[in-house]
């Protein structure tokens, strides 16, 4: 059966049909599901009850996996592969974690539109999100399509924001949600860094918006006029007709492409329905903004 895409939204995520992730792909399917990954920006694979092994063997198909990010936990157990991030409600006991758990606690800021590291200074290509426990009804995930969402744009705003760069940090967007418990380990590792707010895929020739809530303000801008900026543009890419809402259900794998969407969890009962799922993230090559002045460059 050859490997086929259906849209769930207009502009982009594509579920896939055609393919088991547990075999290897032979170069032709590899292609096709790249070539879907460059269209649509996210894809969904359903029944891949992958092993860590295989979901991280898959990922590294998109570029280098990045080791979790060392958040300093006063608790260094973990309960997932050392290049997964786990995204669940679950200690390593294998019980709920508890409302006062700094993990819990942190990871609520998942429920604000983001896009995957953009916190790092080298930000990432890519997710994995691998779903092997869900709610039966709730724990949905939320997704936006940042390209159509640039693309509606006035040109006067286009031009506006061209050249821009937004600073961006964890620890502002955790604020955001009531969480100020970062160590200074982890204020030291993970300090403030520029991206772009438009970026452009070379591939695709396509430009998306770039901003989310790790993004603090404006670099050269007055704090409340960047703020009002990011706020309006966020406001405009989460419009009904660039979202699309996905009801997970076990086995199932998203891919998305961290360069031209966002994403955010919506709420459910944490502290009584288990929520398991765990996240391979793949790391871009440079920052965005050497990215773009790299790409001049080359093009003058």
């Amino acid at each position: 059966m050859p490997v086929s895409f259906e849209r769930r939204h207009s502009s982009f995520f594509a579920e896939v049909a055609g393919v088991d992730l547990q075999k290897p792909l032979s170069d032709e399917d590899w292609q096709a599901i790249y070539d879907g990954f460059k269209k649509h920006a996210i894809l969904l694979f359903r029944n891949q009850p992958l092993s860590d092994e295989q979901h991280v063997t898959f990922s590294e198909r998109f570029g280098p996996v990045i080791t979790a990010t060392n958040y300093h936990w006063r608790t260094e157990k973990r309960r997932v592969h050392h290049q997964m991030a786990d995204i669940s409600n679950i200690d390593d006991d294998g019980s709920i974690l508890p409302a006062d758990d700094e993990r819990r606690m942190h990871t609520l800021a998942n429920r604000l539109w983001h896009t995957d590291n953009t916190f790092k200074y080298v930000p990432s290509r890519c997710s994995l999100l691998l779903a092997r426990e869900v709610p039966g009804d709730s724990g949905d995930t939320e997704f936006a399509d940042m390209r159509a969402a640039y693309d509606a744009l006035a040109q006067e705003k286009k031009d506006e924001i061209e050249e821009l760069v937004a600073e961006h940090s964890i620890v502002h967007s955790r604020k955001t949600m009531g969480y100020e418990d970062f160590t200074e380990g982890a204020k030291n590792e993970l300090p403030p860094v520029p991206q772009v707010l438009v970026r452009h895929n070379i591939e695709t020739g396509q430009k998306a918006l770039y901003i989310a809530s790790h993004a603090s303000h404006v670099v050269g801008w007055p704090q409340e006029k960047g703020r009002a900026l990011l706020d309006e543009l966020l406001a405009h890419a989460t419009q009904p007709q660039f979202v699309y809402r996905h009801r997970w259900r076990a086995g199932d794998l998203i891919l998305w492409d961290n360069r031209c969407t966002m994403h955010r969890a919506t709420e459910y009962d944490d502290l009584n329905a288990r929520r398991d799922l765990q996240r391979t993230t793949v790391s871009d090559e440079i920052n965005s903004v050497e990215r773009r002045d790299a790409e001049r460059r080359n093009a003058a």
